[in-house]
């Protein structure tokens, strides 16, 4: 829910405790105030080794302020931004101007985030789109990406039974025609698009399979989801959220969708490859240079 205007919000609640904290507290207090966006991107792991202190470090802020633990202060700090008060990516460059070698440290992030993917969930995933009579993708404003290349692929093999939710925003005639049984795959980090909620509680109200591919289990969009796919959009020092894990999973949901279909999948894609081939959507072997 919207924030009243005369409610206090964490970080003004922060300040104000600031100076009766112990000092260890008021250190960590004072980076979260500096850097508020990075709190609400960022693991705890990585804003405690930013700010120099211990993970719990940040449990106890949260604590001393009020709050259940540091998921709390967090959804606090992302439900402030969702309601207008964030600041821009571009906020960030002055607040943490970028170290040398900037793309290899993202790269290595990126890198490692791979390395914590669940391929085990993928795969129940997956299967739950195999079993679907119909699979609906949706991913709005920076996720639009993911969900068309996963779209896309599915499409390759499942050219009858997988849509794209709507444009810049869902289209009535898409959630519209959401079915029971149908599995509907969303992808979205915080702050969540108003967007792909909305879709959301269209698809859990209609009875659908929900798969979403998400930075938290808090998120909106995990909210009755059978399937939780979860990828770090805050991995490594870069100023824009990063989105290979989100690709990272969509492909491999892809293939092992595709696996699953066995000898029919694999008729229906040369079918595809046949069509493209035919409407000379590739240039020939030959075109290319030796």
């Amino acid at each position: 829910m919207p924030r009243p205007p005369d409610a206090e919000t964490p970080i003004e609640a922060l300040r104000r405790a600031l100076p009766g904290l112990p000092p260890r507290l008021q250190a960590a207090g004072r980076f979260l105030a500096r850097h508020d966006f990075d709190a609400v991107t960022r693991s705890m792991r990585d804003l405690a080794a930013a700010a120099g202190t211990h993970p719990a470090t940040f449990t106890r802020l949260a604590q001393a302020l009020g709050y259940a633990g540091w998921e709390a202060l967090r959804d606090a700090l992302i439900e402030l931004r969702r309601d207008g008060g964030g600041t821009p990516f571009s906020g960030r460059v002055g607040a943490r101007p970028a170290p040398r070698g900037l793309a290899a440290e993202m790269l290595a992030a990126d890198a490692a985030g791979l390395a914590q993917a669940a391929p085990q969930a993928i795969a129940a995933a997956a299967a739950a789109l195999h079993a679907a009579p119909r699979i609906w993708v949706a991913g709005f404003r920076s996720c639009r990406g993911v969900a068309q290349l996963l779209h896309y692929q599915l499409r390759l093999f499942r050219p009858d039974g997988v849509r794209l939710v709507g444009g810049a925003v869902p289209e009535d005639l898409d959630i519209g025609a959401l079915r029971p049984g149908d599995a509907v795959v969303l992808v979205s980090f915080a702050p969540y698009s108003r967007s792909v909620v909305l879709t959301a509680r269209m698809a859990q109200a209609s009875g659908c399979t929900m798969i979403a591919i998400a930075d938290s289990p808090q998120a909106p969009i995990a909210e009755g989801a059978a399937h939780l796919l979860r990828f770090d959009a805050a991995a490594g020092p870069g100023f824009f959220p990063s989105l290979t894990g989100a690709l990272a999973i969509a492909q491999a949901l892809a293939a092992e969708t595709f696996a699953l279909g066995g000898e029919a999948a694999l008729v229906r894609l040369r079918e595809t490859e046949a069509r493209l081939a035919a409407l000379a959507e590739y240039l020939p072997d030959k075109d290319f240079p030796a």
